[in-house]
């Protein structure tokens, strides 16, 4: 009996520390706390989007020799800015000269042999029309005068190869641009199979920077403008900020997007056209692509009135005088790192807890302070 009253007394106090805890709890969320509110507004927002990018030059040309030789000079130097034309290797000339010399004498013999089977010819049609030789002996000769032709027609095709390949011996810039890398010097052996290009000249009146989109966010603009001309008309100008986190002196413009979704990132190619006379960016460079976008009704909600739970961006909204737990979607951090825009979650004219948003909880009773934010129809 001892044993049965000690149990139950034991019982006993268990359910009233369980109700005295309750109780407790029910005490505070009911305590109303007086918070710092706002009201959320619908605003124009000025949102910046930042993507890696990588800087080339408007054409990036390899550089490789059309004919076999050792280099006897080099012409320029790597970085230096040269023009269309311009020579930047040269190819030891005297096998090709004597080459060009040869293909030179050797039309010259056939245009000899030529002379001489026409007159054969010629000779021929008199005595054939004074019945002198036979029809077989006419058309022989005709047919050496066509053989002497054809020969001459090969030898001025070789004069033609050699005439070009006496140029090749030149490597020329083929538009204007900036001297890459010359791995190449004085003496080298070249050929127009090495691996290696004799140099890179870049052409970087204008570059290009690439960067990717994904493919949702390129649903997301043909769906807001419609066709992809549209679409690139209504983009604004971009920034770029370089490797070293300033910013290039110019803006640029959006002129292409791809039509190809890579399959393995699931992103679009995106090409920028920044000016470069000054030649300050460089192709192979790398940096940022800032892309400003104006929203004209967006909801932004300063960063001390919210908290994360699991990765997720919360407020708590006021709903009749209680703290009621919001998730935000589509959140972003605006330029100055101070808000956040919210594209769902939040509606123009909701309440929302502004300051100490850790001491409240879920269900607890709030009253606005006396520096609250509300807007002034409320």
């Amino acid at each position: 009996m001892k044993k049965l009253s000690v149990i139950a007394a034991t019982l006993i106090a268990a359910f009233f520390s369980v109700s005295c805890g309750r109780n407790q709890q029910q005490g505070h969320q009911n305590q109303a706390s007086a918070h710092k509110m706002m009201t959320v507004e619908a605003t124009q927002t000025i949102l910046s989007e930042t993507y890696p990018a990588s800087i080339e030059g408007r054409q990036d040309i390899a550089i490789f020799p059309q004919v076999s030789g050792t280099i006897s000079k080099v012409c320029v130097k790597e970085g230096q800015r040269v023009k269309k034309g311009q020579s930047l290797f040269i190819i030891d000339q005297v096998p090709f000269k004597a080459a060009l010399q040869m293909a030179q004498a050797n039309v010259e013999a056939a245009n000899a042999g030529v002379a001489t089977a026409q007159l054969v010819y010629d000779s021929r049609v008199k005595l054939f029309e004074e019945k002198v030789i036979s029809e077989f002996d006419l058309l022989t000769s005709k047919n050496q005068l066509l053989t002497a032709k054809a020969g001459l027609a090969q030898a001025e095709a070789q004069l033609v190869t050699a005439e070009n390949n006496m140029t090749y011996t030149q490597v020329l810039s083929p538009v204007d641009g900036v001297v890459g890398t010359i791995p190449f010097r004085a003496g080298a052996l070249v050929s127009p199979a090495i691996p290696q290009p004799l140099t890179t000249v870049s052409d970087n009146s204008q570059m290009y920077v690439y960067y990717s989109i994904s493919e949702i966010q390129l649903l997301g603009l043909t769906a807001e403008h419609g066709s992809m001309q549209e679409v690139l008309a209504s983009l604004p100008p971009v920034k770029l900020q370089l490797a070293d986190g300033s910013f290039y002196g110019e803006e640029g413009y959006i002129e292409t997007i791809s039509g190809v979704i890579d399959p393995r990132t699931g992103s679009v190619s995106v090409r920028a056209v920044f000016p470069n006379e000054g030649g300050i960016l460089h192709s192979g460079a790398s940096g940022n692509i800032i892309l400003a976008r104006t929203l004209d009704s967006s909801i932004v909600v300063p960063c001390r009135a919210t908290f994360e739970m699991q990765d997720i961006v919360c407020v708590y909204k006021v709903v009749d005088g209680k703290a009621v737990l919001t998730h935000l979607q589509g959140v972003k951090l605006t330029d100055d790192g101070k808000g956040y825009v919210v594209k769902a979650g939040l509606s123009a004219g909701d309440v929302i807890v502004a300051e100490g948003v850790g001491m409240v909880r879920e269900g607890q009773t709030v009253i606005p302070s006396e520096r609250s934010e509300l807007s002034e129809s409320k």
